[in-house]
């Protein structure tokens, strides 16, 4: 007798498509369950006990507690972008499957994003209202036309590129701004690049936001950016929540240092009825309503289902945020290279040189000599994640991103003997610098052993501080003082140069990470090079 699975469906007042539910319901071999009552924690635990695969939108938590109780749980399907409110670590842990539908929703948020600018722009909410209170009052809402208006899209990933594609169709001049979007990317997107953020939004008469929020673009938006701006410019963000400093957007609005904002997305969710930004002025709203079309619905609905259908009767993989489509006495055998391969991606991103539109790895050894597909996706998720957040990329959309950003990607094997058994190097380049890491194993635990082609040796740990500078005496002395008066420990170090009198590297392993000001003090000492952070 077939195996019976219990699915899940679980939500707080925010169902999934009814299609989804009813593919889930026609197979024989399923128990759905549809509770769309868990908000609280107690109640979701309680409901999760028994069951196999639970699938969730945003408004149901699948926390540690959770992963306690469901002891039966297999595959969790997110139908939608965000993980956030599934705990993917524990989730790795218990060997639980975590999938989401990336694609489903973009065209839907781009609708969203370019009728919040037109709503903006016309001031429809606001004329509206006046109409449906019994007045008629045109001269206050004289608006303005976005056909030739320079508009600055931040992120230009899917929904970036939707959204220009649309703002080129009513006649704008589109900028991106994007550390990953490669010249030739922005060209066939008919768009103009422009490297730094600051020289970008200066130009905008409209800024709509579609990047990730990560601890890099959190307030990306802030008050001094904010006084920099045309006072004609408007702000449109259907991305996330923290991108834009809401207080001080709040501010630029009341004074007059901007001419308007529509959001729909805020850094606290719902936003309190004090919050400062509902008072201000010339402002359009809605409550994350970016994926909320029936046709996107529709899409994530059905696209979750059929691939937790597929999971729990055939066990593939599709779109999973925590492990990749593979057999699992291979996944056995290349486990290990394919986390460290992950991390090694994750570390280049990190110190890779400004429009790095190549990522090449190059394997050497036992690790080189089978099929290293696996490894190299591995690789490349690690390097993205920062590109476009952690939840968009995976072991299976990786290339398809890679190219979507313009980003080539190359992998070779060294046949000739190497100082390792195994050794995998990691390369980024904009064409005119290359930065590069490479690492093996030493009696089954992972190790740095090249840093842009410098024989160095640590374990991949903690916060790791690159410091590049000239061969001369007094270098360490120099910002191992600066690292003391500051209070940052020194764990471990490891030393290395290319000749005497050339460039040295140091790499320490730091208790925690300096401020950006010792880091800003550091890069200012005469003979440092180049000083990175890296968390591992």
């Amino acid at each position: 007798m077939a195996q019976k699975f219990k699915i899940l469906i679980a939500g707080n007042n925010d169902p999934i498509s009814s299609k989804g539910i009813e593919l889930l319901q026609a197979e024989s071999s399923f128990d759905v369950v549809v509770n769309m009552n868990l908000k609280e924690e107690a109640a979701m635990i309680e409901a999760s006990r028994d069951v196999h695969a639970i699938i969730v939108r945003s408004g149901a938590k699948v926390t540690a507690k959770v992963f306690d109780a469901a002891t039966n749980l297999k595959v969790i399907g997110r139908a939608g972008v965000g993980v956030d409110n599934i705990d993917v670590p524990v989730a790795s842990k218990r060997g639980v499957v975590v999938m989401n539908t990336p694609g489903g929703n973009t065209i839907s948020t781009a609708e969203q994003a370019f009728t919040l600018m037109m709503a903006l722009s016309r001031k429809t909410p606001q004329a509206h209202a006046t109409i449906v209170s019994g007045k008629w009052d045109r001269k206050s809402f004289q608006g303005t036309e976005v056909y030739g208006k320079t508009l600055v899209v931040l992120g230009m990933g899917r929904i970036g590129a939707e959204f220009a594609k649309r703002a080129k169709a009513f006649g704008m001049s589109v900028v991106a701004y994007d550390p990953y979007l490669s010249k030739n990317r922005a060209d066939s997107l008919g768009v103009t690049l422009c490297e730094d953020l600051d020289a970008a939004i200066v130009q905008a008469d409209y800024i709509t936001m579609h990047m990730p929020l990560t601890p890099e673009t959190k307030h990306m938006i802030n008050a001094k950016r904010l006084a920099s701006l045309k006072k004609s410019c408007r702000i449109i963000n259907c991305a996330r929540g923290g991108l834009i400093d809401d207080a001080a957007l709040a501010q630029a609005l009341t004074d007059g240092t901007i001419s308007g904002a529509a959001l729909d997305v805020f850094e606290t969710e719902p936003p309190p009825a004090d919050y400062p930004l509902l008072k201000a002025p010339n402002t359009v709203f809605t409550p994350h309503l970016g994926a909320s079309t029936e046709e996107a619905q529709e899409n994530v609905g059905i696209e979750i289902a059929e691939v937790i259908k597929a999971h729990l009767l055939l066990g593939t993989v599709v779109n999973a945020v925590n492990m990749p489509n593979v057999d699992p006495k291979v996944l056995n055998e290349i486990g290990p290279f394919l986390k460290f391969g992950e991390l090694l991606g994750r570390l280049v991103s990190q110190i890779a040189p400004a429009r790095s539109n190549v990522v090449s790895i190059n394997y050497s050894g036992k690790v080189g000599s089978g099929d290293t597909t696996l490894i190299s996706r591995a690789v490349l998720k690690g390097f993205l994640e920062r590109a476009v957040g952690a939840e968009q990329v995976n072991y299976i959309n990786a290339n398809g991103v890679a190219e979507n950003l313009g980003l080539r990607f190359t992998e070779s094997r060294l046949p000739e003997a190497n100082l390792f058994t195994d050794l995998i190097e990691v390369q980024a380049s904009n064409g005119s610098e290359t930065a590069s890491i490479a690492g093996t194993f030493f009696a089954g635990e992972p190790r740095i052993v090249k840093v842009n082609e410098r024989h160095i040796e640590t374990r991949p740990e903690g916060t790791l501080l690159l410091i590049e500078n000239q061969d001369r005496p007094g270098m360490i002395a120099a910002y191992s003082s600066i690292l003391g008066k500051n209070q940052v420990n020194i764990a471990d170090m490891s030393l290395s140069r290319n000749k005497e009198g050339g460039t040295a590297l140091t790499l320490l392993t730091l208790d925690s990470c300096p401020s950006p000001e010792v880091l800003a003090e550091l890069e200012k000492v005469p003979g440092i090079v180049r000083v990175h952070c890296v968390t591992v």
